[in-house]
């Protein structure tokens, strides 16, 4: 199965671009090649520029002490798993400690350091980090794999607290929504949501299909029309009928 997952607002949006650079961050830092950590470098850059909303340490937060009150309703209740609910109270606590003691505006550790601040400089150029235009970075590149991956490492490490709260807020967002079984007649299918006011929507289909949705929602109406691909992959509509999961996550 394939997920494809939908935002229905900016916030959301802006969480789930972050968590997609940490993914690629994260691929790209535990292997050795020089090239392979320049992506990564060049992704803290790319972090930087989708974290720079000033509200969104303290979005975070609000969010992280909603669900905190949310779950603590729970602790009454028997059919609950009392160590897992502790467990994930606990998660939260130490995320929302760790955001509060994270000083300054996001990323501002790199902006202050002029040789990185030099080196993202050059990257907006296409193929501006060359050796003649960075000698300096060009030999930070010649350091052994384990150098490097300390030295990324050390960079991102002010960003990890910001990251680690992200994954809470979305896994419990993902985890807020229950998969319905549905048919697009004919690679089409809408839903009238009326008025109700969702977060998100995932939408898990059979690789095997070859359908591909394309998703437009507000808080009026969903609507999805499958598309597959051709020989030179121009979209074109998809006229079988289409089985597949829907789940809308909300808090």
């Amino acid at each position: 199965m394939i997920v494809y997952e939908y935002p229905f607002n900016e916030r959301i949006r802006t969480l789930l671009r972050l968590e997609d650079l940490y993914e690629k961050f994260a691929f790209f830092l535990r292997h050795d090649h020089p090239q392979q950590h320049h992506v990564a470098l060049s992704t803290i850059f790319e972090m930087l520029e989708v974290a720079g909303r000033a509200d969104l340490k303290a979005d975070l937060l609000h969010e992280l002490e909603r669900q905190k009150q949310t779950l603590l309703g729970f602790k009454s209740n028997p059919n609950v798993q009392a160590q897992m609910l502790d467990d994930i109270l606990a998660e939260i606590d130490r995320s929302s400690t760790a955001l509060i003691a994270a000083q300054g505006k996001t990323g501002q550790h790199i902006r202050d350091n002029e040789w990185l601040m030099s080196i993202r400089g050059r990257t907006i150029i296409p193929g501006g980090a060359c050796e003649f235009d960075l000698p300096s970075y060009y030999a930070w590149q010649q350091r052994t794999p384990e150098q490097r991956q300390n030295d990324i490492a050390n960079w991102f490490a002010p960003l990890a607290p910001l990251f680690d709260a992200i994954h809470i807020v979305l896994r419990l967002l993902r985890e807020s929504g229950r998969a319905s079984t549905i048919i697009a007649p004919s690679g089409s299918y809408q839903q009238m949501l009326q008025g109700k006011v969702y977060q998100m929507l995932r939408l898990a289909i059979d690789e095997s299909l070859g359908a591909i949705p394309e998703i437009s929602a507000n808080k009026y109406i969903l609507w999805v029309r499958f598309t597959s691909q051709d020989g030179d992959m121009k979209p074109k509509s998809y006229e079988s009928d289409v089985p597949f999961e829907l789940t809308l996550c909300n808090f």
